[in-house]
């Protein structure tokens, strides 16, 4: 109302910044403390600070200033101002408290000057160093030096360094680890960092008797460790022993969380929550034998609100309750504050707990409040202004409607709501009428009228009048009958198929004088055209008319729709109900049972049949091995629409499945059901021989056997292996041998007395734990051949071009191979190189004749050639040589130039004259081509010079010379 009236409300103060725990370095180069306090208030606020409960007198000579409302120190000493501090906000609306805030000091003295005894143990046994860190505030981080700074020592799995008391543990000394050893201590405090060490101990290691003993855990976690929610914790555990044990976590009295993050001594917690809480065992362990350590984590929390009040308005004379929750552990407790002091129970007001009540407010009730929710861990503060309203009635704000229409034979309703506290007594009248309840008149508890099957003579003047102990006032409205609004053609029921269309009527009379809107609604919830997909839109955009239309029609918009015809003053509605038929809905609660190892029994439940019956039901499954569902064989073949069980058939055995049943009918198959849970078949033997049977090659007195490794699909069960059965070719006993493992794929036979290239006859079939199975079609292999014994003869070689040669031979006899002759291997070095740096190339099958290029020009080269098998390459054939020619002349032609002579066209060119170093040039090559997109045409010339026809079209042409000879082309 003040807002209204162009006043500025006034309000009470908020707090918008609140004193923080603050921890002051001691020695700081800052000399001084500042603890923030801002309230927002109307009037402005003024603010007070206590310490320790007492009121803090800030005089212009003190250590204290307030600076707009925080609260700075200066020169702060530990013995003057340690402690809790409270911001009090005011103003003439009342009083808040801040939340406490400590401020702390932080220091860290020196280690004790006095030496530390040097330590004695026998090389192989552990031992503990002993921090002992000088006082300090808050926790330090602790590190260890041997011999010098800054030689740390890294926290391995065999050293340890406790972060709760400093100490160093070795599980099992080595001879490395004599030296001296001094704990090194960090304080971390905001941005400042400060480091201390102490005096050094020396470590002196005995003669190692290289006895081992069991764990035995030194560094232990206490029995009862307590976290806060939200907190990290940290567990330390470690232990003597040798070999060094290793550290195992476990929870004893649930599941491990996943928000462990262990690393072997310690077990860290992020963000701990009521579910971390329990019994939790460290285990160490060596190959001599274990220890444990048990101790419980307690989870306790601040607290934290749940409920809390807010700003109220409440009129004089009326009741209040207020309430107040907070979650915590332990459970917090909570009391109230009115403008900061202590609120207990007194006449009208009761205070319980977290509940506090008023009886018949008066306006000294107003105030500012406060609840406090407090546990041994934290408090938390909420706040809210109470201000107790006395006002007349007032209608400005809210006055009666000044022009009320009403159709014909319906129903108004006339709301009476002044301003007003205490609330008003209400009275209606009709001109000078006073009205009372009646069949047709109705006046609620709360003022509004109601007039119900209005007719023209109920127009006319309509006055509320409202009073209270503050004074009276009233307002008037003008109530005009109209027509009243009906449904002339209402919509029809219909029944139609997914995808189709249909138009729903709906025409309606109304009032002239008034606008009709028409709104539709499906199953009582109104329609957004714009959020339909195109589905629905109106199908008129006349007044009169609001057919629906309906386009694509699916399943969901199946229901009852309901057209509105309105006006601001009546509605009148009429419903049809819709019915899309469509293919069925995914079937429920598939099980599977009567598990074998090729079949099992699947049930379900029967889903919606969208209004047209199931014809039938087909099931589908997939397996590990593939992502993609399939249909599967069942049996029945067929199965009926009525039926809820069937038996799937042809499962592959040991083979995890998951089903799905999906239904059909005349419109079409429905979406599937929900996947099974995961089952898998029974074992079976094996169904398949393994495939891809072959080998050969190997080392001398060898077979080796060679296969496919057996896909999972025909495993058919655990304990998968081969037995390879194989004989010499003539003989009649088979020897057998048994190869585990599924992804084997091969198997070597040795035996001195296999003469190479022996064939075998080999068969192959699988096994599993269930039995064997099938064996192959039996196949030939050889034994491991040896290197051919005779050479290649009349070695030819010849220089083709200056950096390309052919090599010719006479090949090596069939008989002098033991073994499949794969080709012969050329080998070339240079005049002066060894052979064993020689270049090679490889012929394949029984080709006489190489190509071999990538040649230096001008250089002579030695020539050998060998036969080679899977065994290796045989004896090298006398070696013959060959000089390469020398390279083409660099210099191209130039000066070209032509005539034209009649229908030829003469090109000429400088020649070319070779250097010393060159190959000689013996003609010239020219390519001719008429445009860009023409083929190219060769042209030899021995001079310089060529004559070449042209075409009678002819306008350009292009041309390239090259020079050639022995070596090549330049």
């Amino acid at each position: 109302w003040c807002q209204a009236q162009g006043g500025t409300r006034s309000y009470g103060p908020v707090f918008e910044e609140q004193p923080s725990h603050t921890l002051f370095p001691e020695g700081s180069a800052e000399e001084k403390v500042t603890l923030a306090c801002r309230a927002r208030a109307n009037p402005p606020a003024t603010y007070r600070w206590k310490m320790n409960g007492t009121e803090l007198r800030l005089e212009p000579d003190s250590r204290y200033r307030l600076v707009a409302g925080d609260l700075v120190i200066s020169n702060p000493t530990k013995a003057k101002d340690s402690g809790s501090y409270q911001c009090v906000a005011s103003n003439s609306r009342g009083t808040v408290v801040s939340r406490e805030a400590s401020l702390r000091f932080g220091f860290l003295q020196e280690f004790s000057a006095e030496e530390r005894d040097p330590v004695k143990i026998t090389e192989g046994w552990g031992v503990m160093f002993t921090c002992s860190p000088p006082p300090h505030y808050p926790g330090l981080s602790y590190r260890w030096l041997l011999n010098e700074f800054p030689n740390f020592i890294p926290a391995d799995g065999r050293r340890f360094i406790s972060q709760t008391t400093g100490n160093l543990y070795i599980a099992k000394t080595e001879a490395s680890d004599t030296g001296n050893y001094s704990c090194f201590a960090t304080s971390h405090i905001d941005f400042i960092t400060k480091s201390v060490f102490s005096k050094f101990s020396h470590l002196s290691l005995a003669a190692d008797d290289a006895r081992q003993f069991p764990p035995s855990i030194k560094a232990r976690f206490p029995a009862d460790t307590y976290a806060l929610t939200g907190q990290a914790v940290t567990l330390e555990c470690f232990a003597f022993g040798n070999p060094v044990p290793q550290i195992k976590w476990r929870k004893l009295d649930g599941p491990q969380s996943s928000k462990w993050i262990g690393s072997e001594p310690l077990l860290q917690i992020q963000h701990a929550g009521f579910e971390d809480e329990g019994t939790y065992e460290c285990e160490a362990e060596n190959a001599k034998g274990r220890d444990t350590h048990q101790g419980r984590i307690i989870i306790h929390a601040q607290p934290d609100w749940l409920d809390v009040i807010s700003d109220t308005e409440a009129d004089i004379g009326s009741d209040l309750r207020w309430s107040c929750v907070a979650s915590g552990k332990p459970r917090p407790t909570v009391r109230w504050l009115r403008d900061g002091q202590p609120l207990t129970s007194q006449n009208r007001i009761e205070v319980r707990g977290g509940e506090l009540r008023f009886s018949k407010l008066v306006q000294e009730d107003s105030g500012m409040y406060q609840c406090v929710a407090e546990n041994k861990h934290g408090t938390v503060y909420a706040s809210a202004e109470l201000t107790v309203q006395a006002l007349a009635p007032d209608f400005r704000l809210n006055p009666v409607k000044r022009l009320i229409p009403a159709a014909r034979s319906g129903k108004v309703i006339i709301p009476c709501q002044p301003r007003a506290a205490p609330k008003a007594t209400v009275l209606w009248t009709k001109g000078t009428e006073l009205l009372v309840n009646s069949s047709r008149v109705t006046i609620t508890a709360d003022g509004t009228l109601i007039l119900q099957n209005i007719s023209k003579s109920d127009e006319g003047k309509y006055t509320c009048f409202a009073e209270n102990p503050m004074g009276k006032a009233n307002s008037t409205g003008i109530l005009s009958v109209r027509d009243a609004t009906k449904i002339t053609l209402a919509p029809s029921s219909a029944d139609i198929n997914v995808g189709e269309n249909l138009t729903l009527q709906c025409h309606a009379s109304h009032d002239p004088t008034m606008d009709l809107t028409f709104t539709w609604s499906l199953d009582d919830f109104p329609i957004d055209f714009d959020k339909s997909e195109g589905h629905y839109r109106r199908a008129s955009a006349k007044e009169a008319i609001g057919d629906l239309s309906i386009s694509n029609a699916q399943l969901r918009h199946s229901g009852r729709y309901t057209c509105t015809a309105q006006t601001v003053v009546d509605s009148a509605s009429e419903s049809a109900t819709l019915t899309v038929r469509g293919p069925p809905g995914p079937p429920g609660g598939v099980v599977v049972r009567d598990i074998g190892d090729t079949s099992v029994q699947l049930s379900w439940s029967r889903g919606f049949d969208n209004h047209s019956p199931i014809a039938r039901y087909l099931i589908e499954a997939r397996t590990l091995l593939s992502s993609q569902w399939k249909q599967m064989r069942t049996n029945p073949v067929n199965i009926e629409g009525n039926a809820e069980t069937a038996q799937v058939v042809n499962l592959i055995p040991w083979m995890d499945y998951e089903f799905r049943v999906l239904a059909s009918n005349i419109l079409g198959i429905g979406e599937p059901s929900l996947p099974s849970s995961k089952i898998r078949t029974k074992e079976a033997a094996p169904t398949v021989a393994p495939s891809g049977l072959g080998g050969g090659g190997g080392a001398p007195n060898e077979l080796i056997i060679t296969w496919t490794p057996t896909l999972r699909d025909y495993q058919n069960g655990d304990g998968f292996g081969y037995i390879v059965s194989f004989r010499r070719k003539g003989s009649q006993a088979w020897l057998r041998a048994r190869v585990p493992h599924a992804e084997s794929l091969h198997f070597v036979y040795r035996n001195e007395s296999i003469a190479p290239y022996t064939p075998f006859e080999v068969k192959i079939k699988a096994y599993n734990r269930k039995g064997e199975g099938p064996e192959s079609l039996t196949a030939i292999v050889y034994s491991a051949e040896e290197e051919p014994k005779a050479a290649p003869y009349r070695v030819i070689a010849k220089s083709v071009l200056s950096s390309e040669m052919d090599v010719s031979w006479e090949p090596v006899e069939q008989g002098e191979v033991t073994g499949v002759l794969l080709g012969y291997e050329i080998r070339y070095w240079k005049d002066g190189d060894k052979e064993e740096a020689a270049d090679r190339v490889r012929t394949a099958g029984l080709v006489t004749s190489a190509h071999v290029t990538g040649l230096n020009p001008n250089t002579v080269y030695h020539v050998s050639v060998r036969a080679y098998n899977r065994a290796g390459t045989g004896p090298p054939s006398p070696s013959t040589n060959v000089t390469t020619t020398r390279p083409p002349p660099k210099r191209p032609p130039g000066n070209i130039s032509w005539s034209f002579s009649g229908s030829t066209v003469s090109i000429k060119w400088d020649p070319v004259v070779a250097k010393a170093d060159e190959s000689a040039v013996t003609g010239y090559k020219m390519l001719y081509r008429q445009d860009s997109h023409s083929a190219p045409t060769l042209y030899l010339a021995s001079k310089s010079h060529i004559d070449i026809p042209i075409p009678e079209d002819f306008t350009h042409a292009f041309v390239q010379i090259r020079v050639t000879g022995p070596g090549g082309d330049g």
